[in-house]
């Protein structure tokens, strides 16, 4: 009995669930979780077309510095973020750059700072119908090192701090005990989210490019949060999650020229 290959069976399609084709996209998109966040994105870029709107995947696509650019929501966790880089594979894309928010677990870090990802730890399953567990979800380094450096030097002019360091993806917002956030901080991971470790799985398989940057929006250690009404500690979080996106299109410049001088890309 045969069985279908569905990433084979939808290359050339509209993909089912994005709705997108090939054409849609460029080689480059941003992944926020929310898609009201893919609406903030689209107000960066020239000539911005809401391409799709299905469920929760938001597309626009318009042109940043002569580069053409994309940016698609996620929704929340991994089995969603996953599709949504199968689909946008399927039609061309060949960097993904997560732009969320995340929750910090280590002393010193501020809402409206900006984490950078080196490595995921998996808390989640969708990672495990691709690889095994003790396989690493790790981003692109060159990706990754070119977003860290775009980071530091925007930093100086915005006014951000940036933190580079380890995260884990979870799969359940409110499950987290505080002895289960406790030991993830002891062991030194930075902060937690919900999407990236799917996102770097599903990019490497698919021999891609991925990368994370987030801006912080809670510190579970030490018990802030701009999620619980504090309007001060919302507009931190707004203001960050603007210098985040600017660093990644940015980014997305250096990482186009690097790719022209090193790569022939």
């Amino acid at each position: 009995m045969s069985t279908i290959n569905k990433k084979e069976a939808f290359k050339g399609l509209i993909q089912p669930h994005t709705h997108l084709k090939t054409g849609d996209v460029g080689k480059y998109v941003l992944l926020p979780g929310d898609p009201a966040r893919a609406d903030i994105v689209a107000r960066y870029l020239e000539n911005s077309v809401l391409v799709t709107y299905n469920r929760e995947y938001k597309t626009y696509t318009g042109i940043y510095k002569g580069i053409k650019v994309s940016v698609t929501s996620t929704g929340i966790g991994c089995p969603s973020a996953s599709i949504a880089v199968e689909e946008l594979a399927n039609v061309g894309v060949e960097n993904f750059i997560r732009t969320g928010t995340t929750a910090a677990l280590q002393r010193g870090i501020k809402i409206g700072d900006i984490i950078i990802s080196k490595g995921s730890m998996k808390n989640e399953g969708t990672s495990r119908f691709y690889v095994p567990d003790s396989f690493p979800a790790v981003p692109d380094l060159e990706l990754t090192w070119t977003i860290l450096e775009t980071a530091k030097k925007l930093s100086k002019k915005m006014n951000f701090n940036v933190h580079l360091g380890i995260n884990a993806s979870e799969d359940n917002f409110f499950a987290e005990t505080p002895e289960w956030l406790e030991n993830l901080s002891k062991i030194g991971v930075m902060n937690i989210e919900m999407e990236s470790s799917a996102i770097f799985t599903a990019a490497h398989m698919r021999s891609l490019r991925a990368a994370s940057i987030c801006t912080v929006g809670s510190n579970h250690i030490e018990g802030i949060s701009a999620l619980l009404g504090d309007e001060k500690k919302k507009s931190l979080l707004n203001d960050g999650v603007k210098k985040m996106i600017e660093v990644a299109l940015e980014s997305v410049v250096l990482f186009e020229q690097y790719l022209s001088k090193n790569k022939g890309g």
